[in-house]
């Protein structure tokens, strides 16, 4: 069986992690190289069972999480979508969601003309209704937020430029767990932009 090179209880007695055997004049135990956690015993056995179980921990611990974040993949087809994603892929404001574009080729040939995730109408850029982004910036939706942000950080949609206010915007959203927005603050405290230049809080968010 493979131990753990995870801290012994301090009893005052040596025991070789892996064996179980005490440490006396005839088994001399030897300290962890790697982790300084535990000891074990000269048997080639038990060192090699450490080393294996260590590895094993750091293979299992390293081989969690997603290499990209969850918004990089299509809620539809539930597949990563290339990058860079805003050449694959459409923002859909009326849900806050990209869409790969696989996904609505697929829409546009079965004839349906909304929303494919909520089902909602499709605006065109210019037809945006900024009351409807609004609503869920009420609602605590950090997307939407993000979003919002990056129309006050542009001026755009009618909205009359102001950094700060995108600032505001994006800070909310990255406490409620926004990547997006975590980068965009990093970005604005970088250069400036509706915050005091600050270097420490750019490496921070980034």
């Amino acid at each position: 069986m493979l131990m753990s090179c995870v801290p012994v209880a301090d009893d005052g007695e040596e025991v070789c992690a892996n064996c179980g055997k005490f440490g006396s004049d005839t088994v001399k135990l030897k300290n962890c190289t790697g982790f300084c956690l535990v000891k074990f015993c000269g048997g080639d056995d038990c060192q090699r069972a450490h080393r294996s179980a260590a590895e094993l921990k750091d293979k299992q611990l390293y081989s969690q999480g997603h290499e990209r974040p969850k918004g990089d993949f299509c809620p539809i087809c539930t597949l990563p979508i290339p990058l860079p994603t805003y050449e694959h892929s459409a923002f859909l404001v009326c849900c806050m969601k990209m869409i790969c574009h696989g996904c609505l080729l697929a829409m546009e040939k079965r004839g349906m003309d909304d929303c494919p995730f909520c089902r909602s109408p499709i605006l065109e850029k210019d037809a945006y209704d900024l009351t409807i982004i609004e609503a869920r910036v009420l609602k605590k939706d950090p997307e939407a937020m993000t979003f919002l942000g990056g129309q006050y950080f542009a001026g755009q949609f009618g909205l009359q430029k102001d950094s700060k206010k995108a600032v505001e915007l994006w800070t909310e959203a990255a406490e409620l767990g926004s990547i997006e927005a975590l980068y965009n603050l990093g970005t604005a405290y970088s250069l400036g932009n509706g915050v005091q230049k600050d270097e420490a809080k750019r490496t921070q968010f980034w």
